[in-house]
């Protein structure tokens, strides 16, 4: 791939959903294997908080929600074991956040270069600038859980990472922990936008996985590029193996049937449907967001979702990765999602967190096709670098 080319696909996939955003942003068996899970602290609930019912019993959790915050997915290496920060800290980190937003909320100077640092909501500079302020919403807060201001989303181990791999793990060969990726069986994916300030991501980088060609092949055709560029599926992490917040668009809304559980999520509306009291599929098919199943204790939906794409990467995870969910309403405007990560054949122990998501006012527009004219770009430079591949064969004859 040329440098002009790596250059356009780096562009496109900061601009591909900018039209998007501007109309979406406005402000049985599964219960006998997740009740293996570990047994969580019991949620704390607000002044005796009692949850809601359903007609037919079940907790209530539906309704609109949202789970946008500043607190990564993993803690920062300095802060060791500290699960919480001091409000002091608190107050520092969401001021300076507050006063950076501001600055980017102001009027772009026209003269400014496209290396100008610090100049991206996202993070990102030169052309894979591509966002002021008004274009995102990737939360203002640092998380917290039962009042505590959480230093990560992750809990246990109790320095707020994942576990090393053991040698010669199957996930990613033993080369240790890596960027999260979400990516379909068998038609690639590509690298999204940042989910947190600063670039770096709230997993240490989030997004649809590369394509298994990779490098130019990848974008080469439309059957190849990847599912978020072609608004097939969310970029990063919104329907899971952890639902997490991004740059934009992390509102939820909860529907509750008899036999099933559906979770559309604003970002590209993707449907994350849960069969509650099924068994998993034997089938051999690998959905885009796996097989989630589910079942009901008190007042806890618990999910455990297998069969994810063989591509999937949750933090050097395999094709044999297991994840666990619950769902608890602790407050009327709170739903405490606890998650744990198992896959033995990478890791020696479970790991995994919690976060809330607080209400939100709805879902919004995500029209992701509307002006996506970044994978015709993409595909017009393939065609272009097609003919000037073919330029000197034709000159030769």
């Amino acid at each position: 791939m040329s440098k002009k080319t790596q250059i356009a696909v780096a562009a496109a996939l900061a601009l591909a959903i900018m039209p998007a955003i501007a109309m979406s942003q406005t402000n049985g068996a599964a219960k006998a294997s997740a009740a293996k899970a570990p047994a969580a602290k019991a949620p704390s609930k607000a002044g005796g908080y009692k949850a809601p019912r359903l007609a037919d019993g079940r907790p209530d959790i539906g309704g609109f929600w949202q789970n946008g915050t500043m607190t990564k997915l993993t803690r920062d290496v300095s802060l060791g074991d500290r699960k919480n920060y001091t409000e002091d800290e608190v107050r520092k980190i969401e001021g300076d956040n507050a006063a950076r937003t501001a600055s980017f909320n102001k009027p772009t100077d026209p003269n400014l270069g496209v290396n100008t640092p610090d100049q991206c909501q996202s993070g990102s500079r030169g052309a894979a600038c591509g966002y002021n302020a008004g274009w995102t919403d990737p939360g203002d807060h640092i998380m917290r859980v039962n009042g505590e201001p959480r230093t990560s989303l992750v809990t246990y181990p109790a320095n707020g990472r994942p576990p090393a791999p053991k040698a010669g793990a199957g996930g990613r060969g033993g080369r240790g922990p890596a960027p999260v990726i979400v990516a379909d069986d068998g038609e690639g994916g590509e690298g999204a936008p940042p989910a947190a300030r600063g670039g770096a991501g709230r997993g240490g980088g989030a997004g649809r996985g590369a394509a298994p060609q990779g490098g130019a092949a990848q974008y080469a055709n439309p059957e190849t590029a990847g599912l978020a560029m072609r608004c097939i599926m969310s970029f990063g992490q919104s329907t899971g193996p952890i639902m997490l917040s991004q740059l934009y668009n992390n509102n939820y809304r909860f529907v509750q049937g008899k036999d099933t559980v559906a979770i559309w999520v604003e970002m590209v509306h993707d449907v994350r449907v849960i069969r509650i009291g099924a068994k998993h599929r034997t089938d051999g098919v690998r959905p885009y967001m796996g097989d989630s199943i589910g079942h009901y204790e008190g007042d806890t939906l618990v999910v455990e979702t297998t069969n994810f794409p063989s591509t999937t990467n949750l933090q050097g995870s395999s094709a044999n990765l297991t994840m666990i969910e619950k769902f608890t309403r602790v407050g009327a405007n709170r739903l405490l999602y606890q998650f744990e990560a198992r896959d033995p054949t990478v890791w020696d122990q479970p790991w995994g967190g919690e976060y809330e998501f607080v209400r939100s006012t709805g879902v919004f527009e995500y029209a992701c096709h509307e002006g996506n004219y970044a994978l015709e770009g993409v595909l017009a430079g393939a065609r272009a670098e097609d003919k000037a591949a073919a330029a000197p064969k034709s000159a030769a004859r």
